[in-house]
């Protein structure tokens, strides 16, 4: 997919946290910049991801 393609369909970031051999990965994309990151994530971290969300969901019109 051509970076121009990104801009296009409004994604400007993504995120995907995947479980893997007892391991929390937290993937990044930047769809602006055609970059991507990724960090380990401790359990703990991920059972507090549903108070994270309700958060911004409440600042959210």
């Amino acid at each position: 997919m051509k970076e121009d393609e990104n801009r296009d369909d409004g994604i400007l970031y993504s995120a995907e946290l995947r479980h893997a051999d007892g391991a929390y990965l937290l993937t990044i994309n930047d769809h602006r910049l055609g970059e991507i990151e990724a960090f380990p994530v401790s359990p703990k971290a991920v059972k507090r991801i549903p108070f994270y969300l309700s958060a911004l969901r409440s600042k959210l019109p």
